[in-house]
């Protein structure tokens, strides 16, 4: 039995999850496609016990909560909600802030849609997704803004900006997936380990003449390194050393600052993450739907404590997020 059809627009997303009963019928189709069947002892016959979210087998009596083992768990928000946010998150290209989030549920405190937006971040990567291969363009930026008077490496001083490691699969003349992470430095030994996580061995990795990227052919891949012009050769029509690269930064850069406006130090890699895991999946919203609740992937809920100042993110590592009040 395949899993229930994606509404396909906005009026029916509202008809198909206008209750909470939906929503439930809905998790449970998408958790067992085949049927319920019990962990215990392996009955296929239950039934549902009202207003619980849970079911129990008919057998052994063991209980099973529908949102166990998924971002809702234990959750006090009706799920109508989680299904809104999901839903913005996973079709509008530009995100959702918690302020319009809050502003578009009617909720009552900011820091509840503001949460509600971070569980949902930290459920967006696959810790078993397939690496990048081929041909890949690989590019760092600045998050943050320049400081006054200061360049390169010495922007970290006093951790007022972050530096982001960028990575772009090439599709012919277009951008496959990406990948993007907060580095604490510009360094080989930083460098490597980012693109033997994320790209397969083998691959061409493309890059500017920086001596950071030497040692690729090293670590088992094919470089090929250009010089980059200069920012006015660029405006000028110079072509990049890495042009996708440099479209996605300007992309990320842009997004930042549309949606969020502001943002704070902490949490950068998790935005980082919704804007890879949106871009990864633009052509795939009822996978990224499903995959954003938790369901299919194992992902359990973040704790709030954990979310709050980033405790659960590396903390030697630079970030911004959208601030709490």
């Amino acid at each position: 039995m395949p899993r229930p059809p994606f509404p396909k627009t906005l009026r029916q997303f509202q008809s198909d999850f206008a209750t909470e009963e939906a929503c439930e019928q809905y998790l449970a189709a998408c958790r067992w496609p085949e049927g319920f069947l019990c962990p215990r002892c392996g009955n296929l016959r239950s039934y549902e016990l009202v207003n619980q979210r849970r079911w129990q087998c008919a057998g052994c009596r063991h209980q099973v909560s529908l949102t166990a083992g998924t971002v809702l768990h234990r959750t006090k928000t009706p799920l109508t909600h989680w299904f809104w946010a999901a839903y913005l998150m996973t079709t509008d290209k530009r995100g959702v802030s918690a302020l319009l989030l809050q502003r578009q549920l009617g909720l009552s405190c900011y820091e509840t849609a503001w949460m509600l937006l971070h569980k949902l971040r930290r459920a967006m990567v696959n810790v078993a997704r397939e690496p990048l291969h081929g041909e890949v363009e690989v590019d760092e930026t600045w998050i943050g803004g320049e400081q006054a008077g200061l360049r390169g490496s010495r922007q970290l001083k006093g951790r007022r900006a972050a530096l982001v490691l960028v990575a772009v699969e090439r599709r012919g003349r277009g951008s496959g997936r990406i990948r993007m992470k907060v580095i604490p430095d510009f360094k080989g030994k930083t460098i490597i380990p980012f693109l033997h996580q994320n790209v397969s061995p083998g691959s061409t990795i493309y890059t500017d003449g920086l001596k950071s990227f030497e040692g690729l052919r090293e670590a088992g891949f094919k470089h090929i390194a250009r010089t980059q012009p200069l920012r006015s050769a660029l405006r000028k029509g110079a072509k990049s050393a890495v042009p996708l690269a440099d479209r996605a930064i300007g992309n990320l850069q842009q997004w930042l600052i549309g949606t969020y406006h502001g943002v704070s130090k902490a949490q950068l890699q998790v935005y980082l993450d919704e804007f890879v895991f949106r871009h990864n999946r633009r052509k795939t919203p009822a996978a990224a739907f499903q995959t954003l609740l938790g369901l299919g992937t194992g992902r359990e809920s973040t704790e709030y404590d954990q979310i709050r100042g980033a405790k659960d993110l590396n903390r030697n590592l630079l970030g911004f997020a959208e601030s709490t009040r």
